[in-house]
């Protein structure tokens, strides 16, 4: 049986590249059915998958984008806003501070006036009290002088009107004694 095969085969010389007529009709048949199928049913198909894929993908870069300039357009007013808060801040710094100032002026003021208050009823209480002081004191010198002059003299000097003009005299002579000596 290998034998008869072998001598077929030698007898009929054919080219193995090149197939037999009916096998090549075949062939292009079932080519020509499977590229139609694919031409109508997987082709639009895979189009459709692919358009949808494209579509998704563009709209995907379409969104990156919008929210990138969204992002942006917050960055901008969230600095903005930074910028403001920063500058109302500093204005409020130099506000309080022109306060603090004006606050120590005033309370400089407030110290000077109290200051020069304080020594202006200083001065009048110590003329006030000078002045009682001299008081009391020249009816004591007087009180006095009357009772040493009564003894020297050995009269009474108990007119009160005599009494006070002697005493009067006697301290202008001393007080213009006094400012003579200065």
């Amino acid at each position: 049986m290998i034998a008869n095969l072998v001598a077929l085969a030698a007898e009929e010389e054919q080219n193995p590249l090149i197939p037999a007529g009916p096998e090549l009709l075949v062939g292009t048949i079932a080519f020509a059915i499977v590229f139609f199928f694919f031409w109508k049913k997987l082709l639009p198909n895979i189009n459709k998958v692919l358009e949808e894929r494209r579509a998704a993908i563009e709209g995907g870069i379409e969104e990156a984008d919008a929210m990138k300039v969204e992002a942006q357009s917050v960055l901008e007013q969230y600095k903005a806003q930074l910028a403001e808060a920063r500058h109302e801040a500093a204005r409020l710094r130099q506000e309080a501070q022109e306060q603090g100032a004006t606050l120590i002026a005033d309370m400089r003021a407030e110290g000077q006036r109290q200051r020069e208050e304080i020594i202006a009823a200083g001065h009048s209480q110590l003329e006030a009290d000078r002045k009682a002081a001299s008081q009391a004191l020249r009816q004591d010198v007087g009180k006095l002088a009357t009772d040493l002059a009564g003894k020297l003299v050995g009269e009474s000097l108990e007119d009160h009107a005599r009494q006070s003009r002697v005493i009067d005299r006697f301290l202008d002579e001393l007080e213009e004694k006094a400012e003579a000596t200065r």
